[in-house]
This record gives C-alpha cells, sequence and structure tokens, in this order.
C-alpha cells in the first residue's frame, strides 16, 4: 500500500506533470471506483488543474476549485502517460479503474490488482467533503507535529503501539511498512502498549518517527512515478524481510501473521530477543 512517503512523491510529480494542463476527459472505467455521484466526474473536464496537494494516503487534485480526490488503498497504483492510447478504453476485468486525459495528449490511468477492490476516487467541491479524509488525524510532518504533540495523542491510548502508528484517525499517513521501519528505528516492540511509553520512550519513538519519514521522503524525492514502488521496497530495513539478517545487529527477523497483514520486527532490537507470538497458531514461537 502506497503511504505517506510515496503519496507526497506522487504530489510533487503530479503538481511538476499537472499544474496549468486543462483535464479534456475524465473517464471512469470501473464503475465501483466512484465513491461521489455529485458533481459528476465529467465536471472536471474543460478545467485546469492549479494544484496537487495530499492528505495522509489521500492524494487531491485540484481543478479550479473542483477536486479530484484519490485514496489508492492496498492494491491501487497511478500510472503517468507521455501519450495516452487512441480512443477510449474497454471496460473488462482488467486492472484499469479510471484514466484522466489532458489536452496535450497526456494523462494518468488509476489501476488496481487483485480481486479486492477498494481503490476510491471522489469529486468533491473541498476535501473536507471525503469522509476519510474528515478524519484524519495530524500530519506527522507538519511543522506543528511535534513531540508534545504525540505524546499528547498516546497517552490513554490502551491498544498496542503498532495499532496506534497505522490509526489513520490518530496520525495521518503511517501504513503497515512505516509503522514497522519506525518501530525498528525506535528499537521498540509493536505489542508495547501505547499508554506505557515514558517520555524517554515518546522522545525515542518520535525522533525514529520524524526520521524514518523525512529520510523515505528525501529517498522518493524527483522519483518517477512508475518507479516509486521500487525505491519504496529498496529502502526498507525489516518491513516484508522475514528470514534476512537484521540490517543493524545480524539477527533473523521475524513475522507475525494476522488474517489480512502481517508485520515484520527484530527480536534483539525490539523485543529483548524473545518471539513475539504468531497469531495464526496461537502461541509463542520457539
Amino acid at each position: 500500500m502506497p503511504e505517506l512517503p510515496e503519496v507526497e512523491a506522487l504530489k510533487d510529480f503530479l503538481a511538476d506533470h499537472l499544474a496549468g494542463r486543462e483535464i479534456v476527459r475524465v473517464l471512469p472505467v470501473a464503475i465501483s471506483v466512484l465513491k461521489t455521484y455529485d458533481p459528476a466526474p465529467t465536471a472536471l473536464e474543460g478545467r485546469t488543474v492549479t494544484a496537487v496537494a495530499r492528505y495522509g494516503k489521500f492524494l487531491d487534485i485540484d481543478a479550479g476549485g473542483l477536486h479530484l480526490v484519490t485514496h489508492l488503498a492496498r492494491a491501487g497504483w497511478l500510472h503517468w502517460r507521455d501519450r495516452l492510447p487512441d480512443g477510449p478504453p474497454r471496460p473488462g476485468k482488467g486492472p484499469l479503474a479510471l484514466r484522466v486525459a489532458l489536452a496535450t495528449g497526456e494523462g494518468f490511468d488509476l489501476t488496481e490488482a487483485g480481486t479486492t477492490k477498494k481503490l476510491a476516487v471522489y469529486v468533491v467541491r473541498d476535501p473536507g467533503d471525503v469522509p476519510g479524509i474528515a478524519r484524519l488525524g495530524p500530519d506527522p510532518l507538519a511543522d506543528t507535529f511535534d513531540e508534545r504533540a504525540l505524546a499528547a495523542l498516546l497517552d490513554g491510548e490502551r491498544r498496542q503501539i503498532k495499532g496506534a502508528l497505522r490509526d489513520q484517525r490518530l496520525i495521518a499517513g503511517v501504513g503497515n511498512a512505516y509503522s514497522d521501519e519506525i518501530l525498528h528505528a525506535a528499537r521498540m516492540s509493536p505489542f508495547k502498549l501505547a499508554a506505557t511509553l515514558t517520555p524517554d520512550d515518546v522522545h525515542t519513538l518520535y525522533e525514529a518517527l520524524r526520521s524514518t519519514l523525512t529520510q523515505a521522503v528525501e529517498r522518493s524525492r524527483g522519483i518517477a512515478a512508475g518507479r516509486l514502488k521500487a525505491e519504496k521496497k529498496s529502502g526498507l530495513r525489516v518491513h516484508g524481510r522475514a528470514g534476512e539478517p537484521c540490517p543493524v545487529c545480524g539477527d533473523t527477523i521475524r513475522e507475525v501473521s494476522f488474517s489480512d497483514s502481517s508485520l515484520q520486527y527484530c527480536p534483539t532490537c525490539q523485543t529483548g530477543g524473545r518471539p513475539l507470538a504468531d497469531r495464526r497458531m496461537s502461541r509463542l514461537l520457539k
């Protein structure tokens, strides 16, 4: 799933390629991708893109006060085309969900792989009209997001810190991959209760949060949309690397699997050498 750093890079890429250009066609191929119907997608046609913004994991294309907002979900992606194919796309079982064409002949496709369709597109007059954006917590890279703000958010949170970091209502933009990376950098167990963090823990977590996301944004900056997935994977130290050696201590990276996701961590760096319970088997891994 694209998270804050990749969506930030997509925002910068689209700002360079869309600003000042006229939208001539918005073609939904998979009707299920549309989550709003008034205004209609065709209302964007003939409008000029004035800005591109990011809200958490949401991308917002502002076309003269009308907004095309998308959330790529787990399997969605944006593909830039220097020249779009001639003729309208054919509806079918392929991954193409929506196409946006510019007067220049350029444009982009939104696609979604797999059978679980969660890619979402909204056409709204205000980004705040998108329910997911209205519920977002603060952006962790905002200038106003300091250590005290993080401490206040976590105060009284009786959840594991992994789940708290992923909650978009608490902190916007952090998902499964970067929460693993942040907790590894903080040398903190993903199962640690958020409410039990000491002031020193919060300081360590804040530094890991900011540095991990900032470095990921810098790695992604200037990279074309089509190469962002590979860049994300190459920069991850523990997420998706179960069975590999930890780059810090050399211990084997372990995994805990759930029904629809998994987490990766280093026992030596994060849990005092003790493997965590894998919920699939409801027992402690030996």
